[in-house]
């Protein structure tokens, strides 16, 4: 299970505004729940995020790492986990692992080798969320989220993803074949 980060598990900012420490980090409803039941199921939870906002100098990889830490301790407190964190820090066209481009995938198969496309899915709320497991071979779905904070592209995303959810807990209960 691959989930996108700002706009699927935490609030997302404004376009052009970035989560830049724990004290900006809202982790919204249903989210810590929901990865403990993908857990308890035995999926692997890989969070997958581009973290422009590093090349751009506004945090340091580090700052990254540390909330990722901050989230870890939150849903560990819960009984959850994410299995790994993976961002790519770099900016528009310095690299393969800036989602849409496959390299984030490519890098948890190396260290997750059980994982297979075709059995996957990609959570997202942006059209290079929905790109990025399309190339990779996945299914995707995709969160609607907040119309003041979605990024350009995202009726394309909607049209694009296999389904359309409005929060991380419907995906789940989606993937899990449960209801509400």
């Amino acid at each position: 299970m691959f989930l996108d980060r700002d706009g699927v598990i935490n609030r997302k900012l404004p376009e052009g505004q970035y989560v830049r420490s724990w004290q900006d980090f809202e982790i919204l409803p249903g989210v810590v729940e929901s990865v403990g039941r993908l857990n308890r199921a035995g999926i692997v939870v890989l969070v997958v995020s581009n973290q422009r906002g590093v090349a751009l100098g506004y945090y340091t990889a580090e700052n990254v790492e540390v909330l990722h830490e901050a989230l870890q301790k939150s849903l560990n407190a819960s009984g959850a986990h994410v299995d790994r964190f993976l961002f790519c820090p770099h900016d528009l066209g310095e690299c393969t692992c800036r989602k849409p481009q496959t390299g984030l995938f490519d890098h948890a198969r190396i260290e997750f080798p059980q994982i297979e496309s075709k059995t996957s899915v990609m959570i997202g709320d942006s059209l290079s969320d929905i790109e990025f497991g399309f190339r990779a071979g996945m299914h995707t779905l995709f969160i609607v989220g907040a119309r003041e904070t979605r990024k350009t592209g995202a009726e394309e995303a909607e049209r694009l993803a296999n389904a359309s959810c409005a929060s991380l807990k419907e995906a789940v209960d989606l993937i899990l074949g449960e209801t509400a």
